[in-house]
């Protein structure tokens, strides 16, 4: 478990997130044109979403030591859940009730995400490596085409008309509990298993951990998550479209916890945040953006394999 300095400290910094959040949401709101630009607001909240993909897929990948390919099937189920049920419910007489079911709508989208992670997860978490990944590569992009081919959620067309209800403060404070729930399950007893299967499964199965238990209880954590941060998506683009989640966004978040390094959320935090602004200072190099954007992900992976944020060795504390 963590020192007790150290918890209390990241308990500090989550409670100052949290309450700070909304009131640096409630200044730019007020005062956007005197103190904020909203073009950046809004690639402070897409840092915000990135984080708790990034985040929650370490969960799986870092700390778990499994390989999932899948993660944006999991964000695309929460978005569609959120935004349906926003869309069907919203008030525009009462908006005291707006908020409210925003987070009813996020809180749904992530369970859905989960109950969808709890499907693919039982019978895929028994394979390990390349075989995991190209089974969670498959049923995100099966997801991915029910989707585009359902009428209900708008199809190949999108899903427009969703409300702008996510703010710099849902954002942010979201992504500091996200940090603050992964930091506590990897650093409490139970995470000890997570650890222990990510090093060595068979070791761990002859000391009586149950491996399939914990990848299951780590894939469907993170499914929960990165529905959420769908929902936050979809309030926030105000439009769902089945391109936003195909395989490329998948890749995007696994590359952001490779170069964080695996199993290092601080790492994963920043890389998070660099993955999410690079492209938009190499915007002035439009025809150029996305090479010159690869070539630095590549020189960063030659120089630093391990991962650029990535410190010492990976332990638990007690």
């Amino acid at each position: 478990m963590m020192h007790s300095g150290a918890k209390r400290s990241l308990i500090i910094a989550i409670v100052a997130a949290v309450l700070l959040t909304p009131l640096l949401e409630w200044i730019a709101h007020t005062h956007s044109t005197k103190y904020f630009n909203t073009y950046y607001l809004g690639i402070g909240i897409d840092i915000a979403i990135n984080v708790i993909l990034a985040v929650s897929l370490n969960l799986i990948n870092g700390h778990t030591g499994q390989f999932s390919l899948g993660h944006a099937g999991f964000m695309a189920v929460g978005g569609y859940t959120a935004a349906k049920l926003t869309l069907a419910l919203q008030s525009h007489t009462l908006l005291w009730i707006n908020p409210i079911l925003f987070g009813g709508s996020l809180l749904l989208g992530g369970l859905m995400a989960a109950l969808v992670g709890f499907a693919v997860g039982v019978p895929s978490l028994r394979l390990r490596g390349d075989y995991l990944a190209i089974v969670t590569l498959g049923f995100g992009e099966i997801i991915r085409v029910v989707f585009q081919t359902t009428e209900f959620f708008g199809a190949a067309t999108g899903l427009p008309g969703i409300p702008n209800w996510t703010n710099f403060g849902w954002g942010w404070s979201l992504a500091a509990i996200t940090v603050f729930v992964v930091a506590c399950i990897v650093n409490s007893t139970y995470g000890r298993g997570f650890i222990a299967v990510h090093d060595d499964e068979v070791a761990a199965s002859a000391m009586g951990i149950n491996p399939v238990r914990y990848k299951v209880t780590a894939f469907v954590t993170g499914a929960f998550f990165a529905g959420i941060a769908g929902g936050l998506f979809a309030h926030h683009k105000r439009f769902l479209s089945p391109t936003s989640f195909d395989f490329m966004k998948s890749i995007d978040i696994v590359v952001m916890v490779i170069l964080g390094g695996m199993g290092r959320t601080p790492g994963v935090i920043a890389a998070a945040v660099i993955l999410t602004v690079m492209p938009e200072v190499l915007r002035g190099f439009a025809e150029y953006r996305m090479i010159i954007y690869s070539l630095l992900i590549i020189g960063l992976m030659m120089l630093r394999p391990q991962g650029l944020f990535a410190i010492g060795k990976r332990t638990v504390k007690t």
